[in-house]
């Protein structure tokens, strides 16, 4: 907690800005990372996004609302169904991986948007595990200026979770990118988290 505190203060700091912006989930990953920027800049210096789609989980938005409200960051939401939507139009066959890294790259490419509206860096939410495994979209959520959870493990995620109150809800759902209905990350990777940290 110290050391990750201190990096993003120390870098976000360095290069002469003081606010960060992020993609919020509802999910852990971006939860954690949400928590130690607020920690390490104070709740006004970090910018949430919020950006849903059409088949997203309305869990998740309630559930990065849950935590923007206990940390007391600002935030917005911001649809992204029109923008990927008329892209496909044009390829309306495309399957679920195509669509998913599609809403990946449209959400990468709002945050950079308002990294520059903010005068902010933009975080990233890939923990170790996820950048191993290569489960991720490159130039969408690989992509930041700074990856605070890039060098600990899934498991170390909620460990570090758990020590600084995320909100129990966000702790104890299943992992899932939530790019389709039903997805989660354990089905998709066909283990656990948990047995292929041990061996990672």
């Amino acid at each position: 907690r110290k050391i990750l505190v201190g990096f993003i203060r120390e870098e976000v700091l360095k290069v002469g800005l003081n606010k960060v912006v992020l993609g919020l989930s509802g999910g852990i990953d971006s939860a954690l990372v949400a928590t130690l920027a607020a920690e390490a800049l104070g709740p006004a210096s970090v910018h949430a996004c919020i950006m849903p789609y059409k088949t997203s989980n309305p869990e998740s938005e309630a559930h990065a609302r849950l935590l923007v409200e206990k940390l007391g960051i600002d935030f917005e939401v911001i649809e992204i169904t029109s923008m990927v939507d008329a892209y496909f139009e044009l390829f309306p066959d495309a399957d679920n991986t195509r669509r998913g890294n599609k809403m990946a790259r449209e959400r990468m490419t709002i945050l950079f948007d308002h990294s520059a509206a903010h005068s902010a860096l933009v975080l990233g939410t890939s923990n170790k595990t996820e950048l191993l495994l290569g489960y991720g979209t490159l130039y969408g959520d690989m992509s930041s200026a700074l990856n605070p959870i890039g060098d600990i493990y899934k498991s170390q995620v909620w460990q570090l979770s758990e020590e600084m109150e995320v909100p129990r809800v966000i702790i104890d759902k299943k992992p899932s990118a939530d790019l389709w209905a039903g997805q989660t990350d354990e089905q998709e990777l066909g283990f656990t988290y948990r047995e292929v940290d041990e061996l990672l």
